[in-house]
C-alpha cells in the first residue's frame, strides 16, 4: 500500500525539446526501461483533447502497441481528421526518441450539451467504504527497480483478494504529467489498461498474457480519485484472449475497458 503523497507524483515530466521522460511511477512490470502503457495512454488521451478543444467530450480511445515503449522518452503527436459541430477524430502517433513508431490511436469526440434529465438505467454505485486494502493484483514483477504497481494505492471489492478469477479493484493512481492538472478522462486511463492484471486465469509462471492493444470508451467523466475496474478475462486454446472491464467512479459506471491478449506460456 502506498504511503506517499500523491500531490507530489506524476508519471512523467516534459523536456524542453517536448519529450515526454517516464518517472518511476510510469516504469512497466517486464522491464525496467519500458513504461506501463497506461500512463502512455493519458499522454494520448492529452494530445488529442489539446487537438480537438474543451467543448468536445473524449468518448473513445484505441490504442495499438507497436513496440516497447521506452523511459527515456517518447514524442506524443495528434492531428485532427473530422471536425464538424458534433464530432470530432483524431489520429496520435507515438515515437521514441530515435523516431521508430511505438502506438498508433484514434479517438473519438462527441460535443457537450445540456438536455436536463434524460431517462436512463439505474445502476447501483459500488461501494467504495466495503473496500479492502491490498497488494497490486499482480505481485511479480520482472526487475528490482520501483515502478506502476509501487505507486499505486489499492483496494479490493467486497468479497474479493489477490488471486485467479474475475474481480473488482479499486485504484489511485499518481498524476499524468509534472506541473500540470491531468482531465478527468487522463486520469482514467492508467486503471483502463489494468483490466488483464486484475483478471487473470492462472499465474505468470504457468501462463503469460500481454496486451496488444486498448480501447476504452466513456460514456461520462469520472468525479473521483479512486476509480475501479470491474474485470474479467477470457483466455483461449487458441493463445488469444480478451480482458473485459467495466469502468467506475463513486457515483457509478463511466466507461468500459477491452484489451486484445496474446497468450505465451512459459519457456
Amino acid at each position: 500500500m502506498a504511503t506517499y503523497d500523491f500531490e507530489d507524483l506524476s508519471y512523467f515530466h516534459q523536456r524542453e525539446d517536448g519529450a515526454f521522460v517516464g518517472n518511476d511511477p510510469a516504469r512497466g512490470p517486464w522491464s525496467a526501461e519500458h513504461c506501463h502503457a497506461g500512463p502512455v495512454s493519458g499522454l494520448i488521451v492529452r494530445a488529442a483533447e489539446t487537438e480537438v478543444g474543451p467543448e468536445k467530450m473524449l468518448t473513445r480511445l484505441t490504442v495499438d502497441l507497436l513496440r516497447p515503449l521506452p523511459l527515456a522518452g517518447l514524442r506524443v503527436a495528434a492531428e485532427t481528421m473530422r471536425h464538424t459541430r458534433t464530432l470530432g477524430t483524431t489520429r496520435v502517433t507515438v515515437h521514441d526518441l530515435d523516431d521508430t513508431l511505438c502506438a498508433t490511436a484514434t479517438t473519438m469526440h462527441v460535443v457537450r450539451r445540456d438536455l436536463g434529465d434524460v431517462p436512463n438505467v439505474e445502476t447501483r454505485p459500488l461501494r467504495f467504504e466495503d473496500a479492502a486494502e491490498g497488494p497490486f493484483p499482480i505481485g511479480e514483477v520482472r526487475h528490482d527497480l520501483p515502478g506502476f504497481a509501487h505507486f499505486s494505492d489499492i483496494r479490493y471489492g467486497a468479497g474479493d483478494k489477490q488471486g485467479v478469477g474475475p474481480k473488482t479493484v479499486w485504484m489511485r493512481t499518481p498524476n499524468l504529467l509534472e506541473g500540470e492538472v491531468q482531465s478527468p478522462i487522463q486520469s482514467l486511463c492508467a486503471l483502463g489498461d489494468c483490466g488483464n492484471g486484475i483478471s487473470w486465469n492462472a499465474p505468470t509462471a504457468e501462463m503469460g498474457f500481454m496486451n496488444t492493444d486498448l480501447t476504452i470508451n466513456i460514456h461520462r467523466e469520472p468525479t473521483s480519485d479512486w476509480l475501479a475496474s470491474q474485470s474479467i478475462s477470457h483466455w483461449q486454446p487458441s493463445g488469444i484472449g480478451m480482458s473485459q472491464s467495466v469502468l467506475h467512479d463513486r457515483q457509478g459506471p463511466v466507461g468500459t475497458a477491452l484489451q486484445t491478449i496474446v497468450l505465451f506460456p512459459p519457456k
